[in-house]
């Protein structure tokens, strides 16, 4: 029996000084209640409670273990009850780790109507494309951009993002337009620093993604620049559609390899089962999927 259980018995026996009365109000039997007080009295070695036909009073021991215990089970139902309040009510600091490209996007706004929802709220917002651990750092939830593999992470899709590979067409006419993935192994590739490892074009061929390892002439963490790389004639880039969009409708910028590319490529949130346990981490998360569609193609960088 736990032994919260059993001070709560014996604090109501005491208070009413009746096994039966406690025993109603506690929602038990009146033999219970007697086996609980009973239990007390064998784990402490000593005599409780003074038992008779018309009452029951507390002997020198007993009165201690009242005086001690009742501020101690008054704190437990305080806890217990901030607690409960807790979890259904957003409140707290909510540390979130996102793409620099975050900042372009609604994101901002997003963040502003969240927390006019929630006033208790504290948003701890970490920008930066290092991919955090999310456990090792106590981060709440990550917002991630690309392919999503096989994470030991919660994940949730937000937004799904349209790439396009594109470049001047003074630099396609002095290198040449590529027909197929391959054919970019021979161009200059401005290349986007998400995480570490070999630069690469994320393609899609016979409906399978392919990742073309390329030559990175330039390296950059933030898209807008390597888009004004790619409009200086340095190179090609590999951006989301809406980023390119302004420059490719009047034609800056000309995409190239269309129907290769990826359509697996999203905007997602990954948490911890634990973290998600948060009512604030599970209200932000209902704002994002109400407002990103859970789907429509957008741009996160």
């Amino acid at each position: 029996m736990d032994g919260l259980n059993l001070l709560k018995t014996f604090l109501e026996v005491a208070n009413v000084g009746s096994f039966s009365r406690a025993a109603s109000k506690l929602g038990i039997s009146k033999a219970s209640a007697s086996k609980h007080v009973a239990t007390l009295e064998a784990r402490f070695n000593v005599r409780l409670m003074n038992r008779s036909t018309r009452s029951v009073t507390l002997t020198d021991a007993g009165r201690l273990l009242q005086l001690r215990s009742a501020p101690l089970m008054e704190m437990v139902e305080s806890t217990q009850s901030e607690l409960q309040a807790h979890g259904s009510h957003p409140s707290g600091r909510l540390r979130v780790a996102g793409l620099h490209g975050l900042v372009q996007t609604d994101f901002p706004s997003l963040l502003s109507e969240f927390l006019t929802l929630y006033p208790d709220v504290h948003i701890d917002l970490q920008i930066g494309n290092r991919v955090v651990d999310l456990v090792e750092e106590g981060v709440d939830i990550a917002l991630r951009f690309g392919r999503i593999g096989d994470e030991n992470l919660i994940v949730r899709r937000l937004q799904r993002v349209e790439l396009t590979l594109c470049a001047t067409p003074s630099y396609w006419a002095r290198r040449g337009i590529p027909q197929t993935p391959g054919d970019m192994l021979w161009h200059d590739v401005l290349t986007y620093s998400l995480s570490a490892g070999a630069p690469h074009i994320p393609f899609e061929v016979d409906g399978a993604p392919y990742n073309l390892p390329i030559y990175g002439r330039m390296d950059a963490n933030d898209s807008s620049t390597l888009v004004a790389a790619a409009l200086a004639g340095i190179g090609a880039v590999c951006v989301p559609a809406l980023l390119a969009q302004p420059y490719t409708e009047r034609g800056g910028l000309v995409p190239v390899l269309k129907e290769f590319m990826p359509r697996d490529i999203w905007l997602y949130a990954a948490y911890t089962q634990r973290r998600h346990n948060s009512a604030a981490l599970r209200a932000l998360l209902k704002l994002l999927e109400t407002r990103m569609g859970g789907g429509a193609p957008g741009h996160p960088t």
